[in-house]
């Protein structure tokens, strides 16, 4: 009798490795300190920026500013309702705003291309930044909030569940046929149109769903902070970081966008605590080589790598 090897299904591997990293990230809070429990935090928080704004912007090319907005909204949804809703009701409730916001955005800015969509969505940023401030002066008579706080460890799961959706979207949108509708758009918006789909209805539907977690984590990240105003809640670096993190990693690559996030977020933390006089400096020059010398990201230099170990052993 002869015997065959049937070798695994190449989704094994990745699905066994996720189960094993999600298991490891729901117990390890209970072991480390308070700070690294803070530092997974903010690491989670730019993981759902940038890959929430990979999910619009990698495949479709349209290069949106706009997370400053999203995420504020969810921090104001935190900040005001926080002291009359349970935490995940307003989680949810930012996530909600974040998308309608998103959704009216799409709806009168979609239309606009390259470097105009661009301006317009960091203008829409500052705009609504602006207009909070001025309510706050002129109506409410204050400027920014207390927030209602709760335990970091609680943060820690809620930004991690939020992490694990924020993939699984990502996931789905990049392997179902909208996300090869997302990058026939970003090649040739004209053709994509000409064969059938409903471009705009795609293009709108996909940039709400960028900005729902976006908010859910400007919600969530809120409680951490005893008070906010207009300028945290609305901080530009929110639409900036996001993009740096996904061109640092591989904007077209899921894993890519984490590293980029993850590394960026930690050696931002420790450039800041050992050079807090060169941190800008030195973060800026980092980041202008890694643009100029690796313009696919980290994600596209193990390729690259990949591709000439093969090469090498084929001669």
């Amino acid at each position: 009798m002869s015997s065959t090897n049937n070798p695994a299904p190449k989704w094994l591997f990745p699905l066994v490795l996720s189960f094993i990293i999600i298991i490891l990230a729901a117990v390890i809070p209970r072991f480390l300190p308070p700070y690294t429990i803070i530092s997974l935090n903010d690491i989670f928080m730019y993981i759902v920026l940038t890959v929430s704004w990979a999910v619009f912007s990698g495949p479709t090319r349209y290069i949106s500013l706009a997370s400053a907005a999203f995420f504020g909204i969810g921090i104001y949804v935190s900040a005001v309702l926080g002291n009359v809703l349970p935490f995940l009701a307003a989680i949810a409730l930012g996530g909600l705003a974040s998308f309608l916001l998103a959704l009216l955005v799409g709806l009168s800015s979609l239309r606009l291309r390259g470097m105009y969509f661009t301006i317009f969505t960091f203008g829409l940023s500052e705009l609504i930044r602006h207009s909070v401030l001025w309510w706050e002066v002129n109506i409410t008579r204050t400027v920014g909030r207390l927030v209602v706080s709760v335990d970091n460890i609680t943060v820690y799961y809620a930004m991690l569940t939020i992490v694990l959706l924020t993939l699984a979207m990502a996931y789905f949108i990049k392997n179902s046929k909208y996300g090869l509708a997302l990058l026939a758009i970003g090649e040739s918006e004209e053709a994509t149109d000409h064969i059938g789909v409903n471009v705009n209805a795609l293009k709108i539907l996909a940039f709400a769903m960028s900005a729902v977690f976006m908010g859910a984590a400007g919600a969530t990240m809120a409680t951490r902070w005893t008070y906010i105003d207009p300028s945290i809640a609305f901080n530009p670096l929110f639409s900036f970081m996001p993009v740096l993190m996904a061109i640092f990693g591989g904007v077209h690559r899921i894993y890519g966008q984490i590293i980029g996030a993850t590394a960026l977020t930690l050696l931002a933390d420790m450039l800041l605590t050992k050079f807090p006089y060169y941190y800008n400096l030195l973060y800026g020059i980092i980041l202008v080589a890694v643009i100029l010398f690796l313009p696919q990201g980290l994600a596209g230099l193990r390729e690259r790598m990949s591709k000439w170990r093969k090469h090498v052993l084929v001669k």
